[in-house]
């Protein structure tokens, strides 16, 4: 655990796990989709329409997932001041906004035949939109400064800020009454789904969950891989100055 909160240690480690996470992601996100299409069968209510659950579940988590990763490094990077966990924030974001983004789309086309609608400002729709925004202001903010430390500071900032709508999403089918249907996966009293359907959803969601690690790994070793350019040209243009009032 040590090494990984050195660059140099997640790079190593990183070269070691990624063949086993792309490996797992095809396998699961395969054997998931096979289910999903041909062995799970179609709602009684919903018909069809239903299998969009098996993209838009998964999607609705590592939009959530990605949120607390972000959270959770940008927390580590202002109190330990560990330069690697600004990076894992600063990966995690592109990636968790793309599941939410991809959540909020396929939670559309799942509402239309469903509600007769496109949108509804139901309570979870609409704070799985706002996460969407509030991973938009941290993009945002982290290259707002020319300083990379300053854009790290106030990201992390918005991004602890923002964590409470992560339990809010949560649980706002319980709190507040919804067009969305309740929490039918992470139940107290376990999942509420048939077998059929419960194992292509449980299959994409690990594979989702795969993808999500191996791509942030392949993003974190590209920022780390950024700094040292970074930090290389700094050093050259320092000794060009020096050389220069030395002349």
């Amino acid at each position: 655990m040590l090494g990984l909160s050195t660059p140099s240690g997640f790079i190593k480690v990183s070269k070691l796990v990624s063949p086993w996470l792309w490996t797992a992601c095809v396998l699961l996100i395969g054997a998931g989709l096979y289910f999903a299409l041909f062995v799970s069968p179609a709602d009684y209510q919903q018909g069809q329409t239903v299998r969009i659950m098996y993209i838009h579940v998964p999607s609705a988590w590592l939009g959530m997932f990605g949120y607390s990763v972000m959270a959770l490094a940008s927390a580590a990077g202002l109190v330990w001041k560990n330069p690697l966990a600004d990076l894992v924030a600063k990966a995690s974001a592109p990636i968790g906004a793309s599941f939410t983004f991809l959540c909020l789309a396929t939670g559309s086309l799942w509402g239309k035949p469903m509600w007769g609608t496109w949108w509804a400002w139901d309570a979870r729709l609409t704070s799985m939109l706002i996460l969407l925004f509030l991973y938009f202001g941290y993009i945002a903010l982290q290259n707002a400064f020319d300083d990379p430390g300053r854009g790290a500071r106030a990201a992390a900032i918005l991004a602890l800020a923002g964590f409470v709508n992560v339990p809010v999403i949560k649980f706002s089918v319980d709190w507040w009454k919804t067009l969305h249907q309740p929490a039918s996966l992470m139940k107290m009293s376990g999942p509420a789904l048939h077998p059929s359907m419960l194992t292509p959803l449980l299959l994409m969601v690990s594979g989702f969950t795969c993808f999500f690690v191996a791509v942030l790994i392949v993003r974190v070793r590209t920022e780390i891989l950024a700094a040292k350019i970074r930090a290389l040209r700094l050093s050259e243009i320092h000794a060009a100055q020096g050389s220069g009032v030395a002349g």
